[in-house]
C-alpha cells in the first residue's frame, strides 16, 4: 500500500524568530518549540522546567466543590464508601490513587472492579447492588460514568449517592450524579481538557488536600501512578499531563510504590532509567492483563500492596496472565490472518469484520489492532458473550 507523508507546516516566521532570540537557540529549535503551541519565553520555561506549582487550582473544576462537600459529609457521618473504576490500566491505577490516599484518612472503605465478562464497561446495576449489600451510601466512580444515567438513578433509588470522575466525551445528558468531575464536560472551565482519569482522581485528592490543610507533599507520592495512567492511556503529555508525568517518572525511578517496583522488576527493567515507553510497553500491558484475562481487581490488589512479598507474589501472578494474553493474542491473531487469506473475497475488501464464537473477549481489541497493521482498513472483530455478539472495532 502506498504512504504519503504529512509534513507538519512550519511556525509564523516572525514568531519563530522572536523566540530564537528570547532563548538564544537555533531556529529549527524554536520552529519545533512553535509547532508544540510554544510561543513565548515564559510558556518555554514551563515547557522545560516543569513544576507543581504550575498545576491548576482543582476547585476550577465543574462539581468539585460539590465532591469535597459530600465527602466532608461521608467522613463525618463515617459513612461506607466505596471506590469504583474500570477493569483497564487507567480504571485500576484511579481506584489504587483515591483508594490508597483516602485510606490514610478515613477507614470505612471498599473498592469495586466490574468483571469484563459477566458486567462489561463501566458502571454495572450488579455493582451498584454489591455497595447496597454491603452498606455503601457513596460511590466514587473513576474512569467511567458519564454516561451512566439509568445506573445513577438505579443507584439513587436505593439511597447512595454518586461522584463521578470521568474524562470520556459528555453525552447529550448528564447524569444526575452529586458531582460530576469531567474536564471534557461542556460547561466546565477547567483550564486543561486532556487529563487521564487516574488525573481527574488526582485533582480529586488534591483539592480534598487543599479543603482540609493536608500538605501537598503528600500528592508526590501518588505520582508514579498518573505517570502510568498518562503513558498507557495515550492521552496528550502536554501541560498538566507534561507535569505530571514529568514528577511522576521522578516518582517511579527514585521511590516507587511497592506494587509498581515488583511490577518493574518481573519486567526486566529495574536497573535502568524508565521512561514513558517503559510504562507503555512494560507495565502497562501487565496491569492492563489482570482486566483481560481474570480480572482488574488482581491489578488493584497489587498496586496497593504495602508488603513487599505480597506485592512479589501479586506481580508474578500476574505476569503469567501476561503471558496467557500474549499467546491469546497471538493465537488469535494468526487464525484471523489465516481467515482472510483462505477467502479471496475476504482479502479484496475495503474493512475487514470477522466472528468465531470462541475467541477470547478480552484480546480481541489487540487483534484488531494487529490485522490494521497488516491490511490498512476498518477491523471489526467479534466474538460471543453472554449470548450475543460482541467485539471491537479499529481504524
Amino acid at each position: 500500500m502506498d504512504k504519503e507523508w504529512n509534513i507538519k507546516p512550519s511556525g509564523d516566521p516572525e514568531v519563530i524568530a522572536r523566540l530564537a532570540e528570547e532563548l538564544n537557540i537555533d531556529q529549527v529549535l524554536a520552529n519545533l518549540l512553535v509547532q508544540r503551541h510554544v510561543t513565548t519565553f515564559d510558556e518555554a520555561r514551563i515547557f522545560f522546567r516543569p513544576d507543581m506549582a504550575h498545576l491548576h487550582d482543582p476547585f476550577l473544576m465543574k462539581d468539585m466543590d460539590k465532591a469535597v462537600a459530600r465527602i466532608d459529609i461521608a467522613f463525618s457521618q463515617h459513612e461506607k464508601i466505596l471506590i469504583y473504576g474500570d477493569y483497564d490500566v487507567d480504571g485500576t491505577t484511579s481506584v489504587a490513587l483515591v483508594y490508597s490516599f483516602m485510606k490514610e484518612h478515613y477507614p470505612h472503605l471498599d473498592y469495586y472492579i466490574p468483571d469484563r465478562y459477566n458486567e462489561g464497561y463501566g458502571i454495572s446495576f450488579k455493582g451498584i447492588d454489591y455497595a447496597k449489600e454491603h452498606g455503601v451510601t457513596l460511590i466514587i466512580s473513576l474512569d467511567c460514568g458519564i454516561k451512566a444515567i439509568d445506573k445513577v438513578e438505579y443507584a439513587t433509588a436505593k439511597g447512595i449517592d454518586f461522584i463521578i470522575c470521568d474524562h470520556h466525551t459528555v453525552g447529550s445528558k448528564i447524569p444526575a450524579a452529586v458531582a460530576v468531575l469531567d474536564p471534557k464536560r461542556p460547561d466546565c472551565g477547567y483550564p486543561y481538557k486532556e487529563l487521564s482519569a487516574c488525573g481527574v482522581g488526582f485533582k480529586l485528592v488534591q483539592a480534598i488536600c487543599i479543603h482540609r490543610n493536608i500538605p501537598d507533599d503528600n500528592l508526590v507520592g501518588f505520582l508514579d501512578l498518573v505517570v502510568v495512567s498518562i503513558a498507557s492511556d495515550i492521552v496528550p503529555i502536554t501541560g498538566e499531563n507534561r507535569i505530571l508525568a514529568f514528577f511522576g517518572l521522578q516518582q517511579l525511578n527514585n521511590t516507587p510504590r511497592k506494587g509498581l517496583a515488583a511490577i518493574v522488576r518481573t519486567s526486566g527493567i529495574e536497573n535502568k532509567d524508565i521512561t514513558v515507553s517503559d510504562c507503555v510497553f512494560k507495565i502497562g500491558p501487565r496491569i492492563n492483563a489482570a482486566g483481560r484475562i481474570a480480572t482488574g481487581k488482581k491489578a488493584v490488589d497489587l498496586l496497593i500492596s504495602g508488603d513487599v512479598e505480597m506485592a512479589k507474589q501479586f506481580s508474578q501472578g500476574i505476569d503469567e496472565l501476561n503471558e496467557k494474553r500474549k499467546n491469546l493474542d497471538r493465537q488469535i491473531t494468526e487464525e484471523a490472518l489465516a481467515l482472510i487469506e483462505l477467502s479471496e473475497k475476504q482479502r479484496k475488501r475495503k474493512s475487514t469484520v470477522l466472528f468465531k464464537s470462541d475467541w477470547h473477549k478480552g484480546v480481541i481489541g489487540i487483534v484488531a489492532s494487529r490485522l490494521t497493521e497488516s491490511y490498512y482498513r476498518p477491523t471489526v472483530i467479534l466474538t460471543e458473550s453472554n449470548g450475543y455478539a460482541t467485539g471491537s472495532a479499529r481504524s
